[in-house]
């Protein structure tokens, strides 16, 4: 890396949840950030709109790059361009009860597009550090509590595809020497989570209830066990995996188990709402195969990394309800600008 320009790194996903705070992280570290977002005839870049710079402005530290992970001459193209010296591939296609209606697409984007970027950076001869977002849902079946040395027992066409993907990062880093890490994180959530994910699904469906713009919420199975934490300490975590001295696989997780009627209780509760007298059962929301339990052990990152989590389910709830709800109160608005800044 040249001492004559600041540390510079890519992400893939860049206008998802971690996209988005990692983007916020790496910028405050003085890193120059590109990312790649993919050409719609609609803008969505709503997550990463306020750290937006102008690209006429000197010396602007944001690049937005149009790319795909289907496509493998651009990516070789846009890495040669680039020359990053931390790639973080956080793109994917991510939601698990999808993935069991668009199993190719999955595959192809969350699996094969972690292949065409390590091989466009080896082809490309590019000395960088890679990082590749792994998933708990890798696990799928095998008992809890999970760590690093769990057996996969994938439950979904998501899962599958996480599974190639962290395979072929091992192989990479063995095959060719490369800095490639896996991170598995388990589940990870904020007021930046998605609509149509359990936890902002029913947090985004509180707010509506008390504000009396919803009367119900349908839901699948309630019995599931997760481990929920909150994503801006989940990325510092993937920082941390790409600093430190050898290339080595994390389990960031909590460590601590919450039923999904875990996470209903607690965020109804936060608005002085009881959670039965709106919830309903609808079956079309089940998977065809079930995780049970997703409760991860992250003695390895806090032992090498320095890393431990601070916001546990209980608080999490807190701050996505409240987040939901101050969001009604803007015309237009699904998220918060920034991460809840924690004393």
């Amino acid at each position: 890396m040249s001492e004559t320009r600041p540390k510079r790194a890519l992400i893939t996903g860049i206008t998802g949840q971690d996209g988005s705070y990692l983007a916020e992280l790496l910028l405050e570290k003085g890193y120059e950030v590109h990312g790649f977002i993919r050409r719609s005839s609609s803008f969505n870049t709503a997550r990463i709109d306020h750290i937006y710079q102008d690209p006429h402005v000197q010396d602007h530290r944001l690049i937005l790059h149009f790319a795909d992970l289907t496509d493998g001459t651009r990516i070789v193209t846009l890495l040669n361009e680039i020359q990053p010296d931390e790639v973080y591939n956080l793109a994917a296609q991510s939601h698990v009860r999808v993935s069991f209606d668009e199993p190719e697409y999955t595959a192809d984007t969350t699996g094969l597009g972690t292949i065409r970027l390590l091989e466009a950076i080896r082809a490309s001869g590019l000395e960088c550090k890679f990082y590749q977002a792994s998933s708990s849902e890798m696990f799928g079946a095998s008992p809890p509590p999970q760590n690093e040395d769990t057996a996969f027992y994938p439950r979904s066409p998501y899962g599958v595809a996480k599974v190639y993907s962290y395979w072929i990062t091992r192989n990479y880093r063995e095959a060719y020497g490369m800095f490639a890490c896996n991170g598995i994180l388990f589940n990870h959530e904020s007021p930046r989570r998605g609509g149509t994910f359990v936890t902002r699904k029913i947090t985004r469906a509180v707010a509506r209830i008390k504000a009396g713009q919803q009367s119900e919420l349908f839901m699948g199975n309630l019995d599931s066990v997760r481990d929920w934490g909150y994503a801006p300490e989940f990325v510092e975590g993937m920082w941390r995996m790409l600093q430190h001295d050898q290339p080595e696989d994390f389990v960031l997780a909590t460590n601590t188990a919450h039923t999904v009627k875990d996470f209903l209780q607690l965020s109804f509760e936060r608005a002085d709402l009881d959670w039965e007298k709106y919830v309903k059962f609808d079956e079309r929301y089940l998977r065809p195969t079930e995780v049970d339990s997703l409760v991860g052990d992250p003695s390895k990152a806090q032992d090498l990394l320095g890393w431990t989590p601070k916001v546990l389910t209980p608080k999490l709830a807190e701050i996505m309800v409240d987040a939901d709800i101050a969001a009604l109160a803007v015309e237009g608005s699904h998220y918060v600008d920034a991460p809840v800044k924690l004393s």
